[in-house]
């Protein structure tokens, strides 16, 4: 498939190599170690191996499976550890975007989708990957109810989960210990105030109220709520996280509030929305620039530009952000470049250096995948950009709902 990423448009950024993961080219959250990509799949249950040493020639070497029932659609990597969720594949009873995204799922319990352990997996699972190529799973954190959504972790005591739990609408914020890998416990938990129902709280939402999830720094979590908005939570009692600020923007603007990334070395925060409809019938997304000088008074100052070196709005599908690079420590870190993952428009690198006014630097748009993976009816073949790696060097992998992963080679930054 070597011509398979002649871009559609590009600038600053090349193509290099391709690969459809072993013909299964469904890819959401991917993280890099030591010449090894770890590439989650949206639908194929399980995580795809892949030897990226040749950058030109990503050979997928392993698959490991999850239950059937259940997505393991993100992982993190450290050192020679690796957290992988599992949860419930929510795509199996809710087959259109509106049902996923159109309110809170309201599980309350579990059971309501089977019985956990038998009708589908549900926890943390950890692996050991001092053999980058063979992973071995040593531990797993059950959980009481659907599952994890996504996990943050760099390699420190702590990770921080969105999880969906019995007796609660959606998925809320969990503090796990990860001490001993082997066996993970939750600590503490914290959600926005009616999530609880088992607790006889009401809730009166607008739209999905759940955590996508939080990326921390400095004991700050900053949470992404969907159509519930950011919250800054103080973390460093790890057993009561405590409540800083929370910003809605939504209404007026549309929700959908997917990725935060904190660049505390300059009192921002970079919040992506995600396009989680088409574009007909969707108002557009956007990326935020937001002042944190004072955590308790967030403050939007400016949005990224919205792509425009094609005509976006008349390609058929989606628009609109959908992940951001969360300069992990053992990739590339930068406070004034930002990785931005778009359906339809690729990847994206904007530059902050006037944080009033980003420009953008580059971009790299391949054409649409050539086959659906996606089992949900009445989805749209397009491109769909689900998320990016970037290593020190510049390289940066790039995954897709349908396309596989593309590793490109970034300039000058």
């Amino acid at each position: 498939m070597a011509d398979y990423l002649v871009a559609e448009s590009a600038r600053n950024v090349k193509y290099l190599g391709q690969t459809d993961q072993g013909g299964r080219p469904d890819g959401c959250q991917v993280m890099v170690s030591k010449g090894y990509a770890y590439v989650c799949n949206g639908f194929s249950a399980g995580l795809t191996v892949i030897d990226v040493n040749n950058p030109r020639d990503p050979k997928p070497i392993a698959f490991l499976p999850c239950h059937p029932n259940s997505w393991s659609i993100h992982c993190q990597t450290h050192g020679d550890l690796m957290l992988v969720v599992e949860e419930f594949n929510f795509y199996k009873v809710y087959d259109n975007e509106e049902s996923y995204y159109g309110g809170s799922i309201s599980g309350v319990h579990s059971s309501r989708f089977g019985k956990r352990g038998e009708d589908y997996s549900a926890g943390l699972r950890v692996y050991d990957i001092s053999d980058r190529a063979h992973p071995r799973a040593i531990g797993f954190m059950d959980v009481e109810g659907l599952g994890l959504h996504r996990v943050w972790w760099v390699g420190d005591r702590y990770a921080y989960a969105s999880a969906f739990l019995d007796g609660y609408t959606d998925h809320v914020f969990i503090v796990i210990d990860m001490a001993d890998p082997t066996k993970p416990v939750e600590v503490g938990r914290w959600w926005l105030p009616g999530m609880w129902a088992a607790g006889g709280e009401t809730a009166n939402f607008d739209g999905r109220v759940a955590l996508h999830h939080a990326v921390i720094a400095d004991d700050v979590a900053y949470g992404s709520w969907r159509d519930g908005g950011l919250t800054l939570l103080d973390v460093k009692d790890k057993t009561k996280p405590k409540l800083i600020s929370h910003r809605n923007w939504r209404p007026p603007f549309a929700g959908g509030t997917h990725s935060a990334l904190p660049l505390h070395d300059r009192n921002l925060v970079i919040v992506a929305d995600e396009a989680v409809r088409n574009i007909d019938v969707e108002p557009l997304k956007y990326t935020w620039v937001i002042d944190i000088r004072a955590p308790e008074n967030p403050v939007t100052i400016a949005t990224m530009p919205t792509p425009s070196d094609q005509d976006y709005f008349r390609k058929p599908g989606h628009f609109g952000p959908h992940n951001l690079w969360e300069n992990r420590p053992e990739g590339y870190q930068s406070s004034r470049y930002v990785f931005a993952t778009y359906q339809n428009a690729g990847l994206r690198i904007f530059d902050i250096e006037n944080p009033f006014r980003p420009e953008e630097h580059g971009w790299f748009v391949p054409p649409p995948p050539r086959k659906l993976v996606d089992f949900r009816p009445d989805i749209v073949l397009q491109l769909h950009t689900a998320d990016v790696y970037v290593e020190k060097n510049g390289l940066a992998y790039m995954t897709d709902f349908n396309a596989g992963l593309s590793v490109v080679e970034i300039d000058g930054v």
